[in-house]
């Protein structure tokens, strides 16, 4: 492999970490096995690798006035030392990413981004602050993340830091705490649909941090994960990743995160007139879940058919660890949306029927 390595390829092998290349990047895909990893973060806890991901800066006075024209969601009502989700679109309503925006203060946010979407976000950025007094800045080689994931991810953190982490709650966030005495970001965030941290640091403590937070979650039955346990987990929590259930050519409305998308705020921002009018005549496709009825696995980019018509396709599917069941994500025609819809999805050469299915799949208790 000869793609981007994190600050921790090089501790990977002595854990068993099966490597593959993830957009430009060397990941572990696994470390023991993806549905053992998916089990212990489920139930106990796990430690995920998550320093690919891209972190761009946006400082200056118009700070706000200029990420409310790019981003979909209210920064205006983002308070200091939290987090909120957004995504980012064109002219046409396509999605150019999904990420989450931290507000430092009234002239300091970060922007965390899709690994693979890291440039194409940062030249997109830099493409719309002409108008504005604004610095944007690709940041990502000034740091390493780390997820702690799961029930026990606030237990096993709390013995590494003075910092009382039941004081951050979801979506809010901290820096200068000190963790395993090393200096930190720590926010209450993931993507797994459990309870946990992300802690971003300084590249060159990340080997530690991870080897100290393995070694203090080791009773607790802690392990490390790898990209296959991350995708079935944020998908049984109906998650989108960007490149499956969101795209260019797919709507953040159409995906399910019209929560993200404020087509009332008074900034036109950029997409806002094709989703406002999305919002109020309904997206032409709608993300549904699907169980499989007959013997089968849904897996990306499948067709999806009704009475021999194709309506749609699969954005993600798998056999959930979880529910022991054939599921996945479809991006359908609006109009078999409708709960207990049977359709038909291409499964190699034969047409099997599925149904469609509430989500998200799991939900923590």
């Amino acid at each position: 492999m000869s793609g981007n390595k994190t600050p921790l390829f090089n501790i990977y092998e002595k854990y068993n970490g099966k490597t593959i290349d993830f957009g430009g990047w060397d990941l572990p895909v696994q470390f023991s096995s993806i549905k053992g990893e998916h089990e212990a973060v489920r139930t106990k806890a796990g430690l995920f690798d998550v320093s690919h991901m891209g972190e761009i800066e946006v400082t200056g006075k118009e700070a706000v006035s200029y990420l409310q024209r790019v981003l979909t969601n209210n920064v205006d009502k983002l308070k200091d030392n939290a987090c909120q989700y957004h995504a980012m679109c064109y002219e046409n309503g396509g999605t150019v990413d999904d990420l989450v925006l931290y507000k430092r203060g009234e002239e300091d946010f970060l922007l965390v981004v899709n690994a693979s979407n890291t440039d194409k976000d940062y030249e997109w950025l830099l493409k719309h602050t002409e108008d504005y007094d604004v610095t944007v800045k690709n940041v990502s080689e000034q740091y390493a993340q780390l997820a702690v994931q799961g029930p026990l991810a606030e237990k096993i953190t709390q013995t590494l830091t003075d910092q009382d982490l039941s004081n951050i709650t979801f979506f809010k966030f901290r820096e200068g705490v000190k963790v395993a005495g090393k200096e930190v970001l720590i926010s209450r965030t993931g993507y797994t649909g459990e309870d946990g941290f992300e802690i971003y640091c300084k590249p060159e403590d990340a080997v530690h941090l991870w080897e100290t937070i393995l070694d203090a979650g080791e009773s607790d039955g802690i392990v490390p994960c790898g990209l296959g346990a991350r995708d079935t987990l944020r998908f049984e929590a109906r998650l989108a990743l960007y490149g499956q259930e969101l795209s260019k050519d797919i709507s953040p409305l159409e995906a399910g995160i019209g929560f993200a998308v404020k087509t009332d705020k008074e900034v036109d921002f950029i997409g806002k007139d094709v989703l406002k009018q999305q919002r109020e005549e309904g997206p032409p496709r709608r993300l549904v879940g699907i169980e499989m009825i007959d013997k089968g696995i849904p897996r990306t980019g499948y067709e999806v058919f009704i009475d021999g018509e194709e309506v749609g396709f699969i954005t993600s599917g798998t056999q959930s660890p979880t529910l022991k069941k054939n599921v996945g994500l479809a991006l359908v025609d609006q109009k078999y949306k409708a709960l207990d819809t049977v359709v038909e999805v291409q499964v190699r050469k034969k047409r099997l029927k599925a149904k469609v299915v509430s989500t998200p799949f799991y939900k923590r208790g």
